[in-house]
């Protein structure tokens, strides 16, 4: 299952170090500067051209203050950031008020968004790294599918308008996204081996869900447990409608017979995604639960690195074995229950993506009822033998780095493994 590892992420550049020391005078100034709700509605207002007096009314549903305030006040006692994760996370958080301040003010100018139909979009939920980017990066590839783009998710607003060849056309817009988004792999450069991140690429649906401060884009990227408590226990369905509101907004100027979209998020929320979602097809990827959890903590590791000294790989372990637990256990119950879509929903497994990549999504599309085209799939094809295994280096990482015992982890996805049929990997 896992090649070798070092326990806790490299170390990062010269310049982070630097920056972290408080030797770069702009972004230790910036860097200092409050992380409070007031004084952040009041600088979202200006930078978006509003009058900071307006304050939290001018955001629309003022729902979402109670998750500011939450993670606000996590991330001053309990993340530990560094000068330069600070810095990171109050552009990160501006953005986040800005988009939504700009999402209020398009659907006030036409209302009609709010009427467009979002038709039985696929949603891609399996756990990390089971093969969901493999499976979301050839769907992509099917002329009937639309997937957003990092640039059109971090930035819904204008809706983008069709270019020549049909697709979103770039502005401004994209060279913003992608300085944000290639950050990540800036200060912590594994990154790009365990995910690639790009404007131009198809993202995750977390940057739609952060809008509302309810996403785990936030809990994954910084140590927050009071947050994290607030989070598993809140209602999600905000979250899902402003999802879709972005959607809406994205397909405006360019019509969409159907998204595909992706999350592993989405296994935890299952019944607020079909709430909103009611028409929506399922496709589950499974994997070995302990490479899951092995792979997942290192993403989660790198990325808290880039904001904070502060990264427990153990601790990580341990939240992600309760959080995958409990999900992949009611995945397994639903599914023995029937109460997952009838004629919507899909498995695959991830070693089967791995050994026969084409096979294995033309069965997820043939349970999802769809039909994979000979085009559809020679354009599959070129797109695997363009992008090898590896091609942006190796993820290493190793189940015995978050000091759980592997026989106790198995018994505990017993359920799991054996109703859908996961092949053990090793530990």
């Amino acid at each position: 299952m896992a090649q070798r590892a070092a326990a806790l992420p490299a170390a990062r550049p010269a310049w982070v170090e630097a920056v972290n020391r408080g030797d770069v005078a702009p972004i230790v100034e910036e860097a200092a500067r409050p992380l409070t709700r007031d004084a952040l509605l009041a600088e979202a207002l200006a930078l978006d051209g509003g009058d900071p007096g307006d304050g939290a009314a001018a955001f629309g549903d003022d729902a979402f203050l109670e998750p500011l305030d939450v993670f606000l006040a996590a991330i001053e006692t309990e993340a530990e950031l560094t000068v330069l994760g600070r810095w990171l996370t109050r552009r990160f958080l501006l953005r986040l008020l800005v988009g939504r301040l700009q999402l209020e003010r398009y659907v006030a100018a036409d209302p009609g968004v709010v009427e467009e139909e979002i038709r039985a979009p696929i949603f891609i939920a399996g756990a990390p790294r089971t093969g969901t980017t493999i499976l979301f990066g050839l769907m992509v590839q099917d002329p009937r599918l639309r997937a957003p783009l990092g640039w059109e998710l971090l930035r819904p607003v204008p809706p983008p308008r069709p270019g020549a060849d049909g697709r979103p056309a770039e502005d401004g817009r994209v060279e913003l996204a992608e300085a944000e988004l290639r950050m990540l792999a800036r200060v912590q450069p594994q990154m790009d081996a365990i995910h690639e991140y790009g404007a131009r690429q198809p993202k995750e649906c977390l940057s739609a869900m952060s809008f509302e401060l309810r996403s785990e884009e936030l809990t994954a990227r910084y140590h927050v447990p009071s947050y994290v408590r607030w989070f598993q226990s809140c209602d999600m369905r905000p979250a899902y409608e402003r999802h879709k509101l972005v959607l809406q907004v994205l397909q405006r100027r360019l019509p969409t017979g159907r998204w595909v979209l992706k999350s592993p998020a989405h296994l935890h929320q299952l019944p607020a995604l079909l709430a909103v979602y009611p028409d929506a097809r399922l496709a589950f990827t499974h994997r070995d639960p302990l490479a899951v959890l092995a792979s997942v903590s290192s993403l989660v590791a790198n990325l808290r690195a880039v904001h904070s000294d502060r990264v427990d790989l153990a601790e990580i372990g341990r939240y992600h074995l309760d959080l995958f637990h409990r999900s992949l256990d009611d995945l397994a119950r639903r599914d023995a229950a029937g109460e997952l879509p009838e004629g919507r929903t899909g498995h695959g497994r991830y070693a089967d993506f791995v050994a026969r990549p084409l096979d294995t999504v033309a069965d997820l599309y043939r349970q999802l009822g769809l039909e994979l085209d000979p085009a559809t799939r020679t354009r599959m094809a070129d797109h695997l033998a363009a992008r090898p295994r590896g091609h942006r280096g190796e993820h290493h990482y190793d189940f015995a780095d978050l000091g759980l015992d592997p026989a106790a982890t198995r018994v505990r996805f017993a359920r799991y493994l054996r109703h859908f049929g996961v092949p053990e990997e090793g530990a």
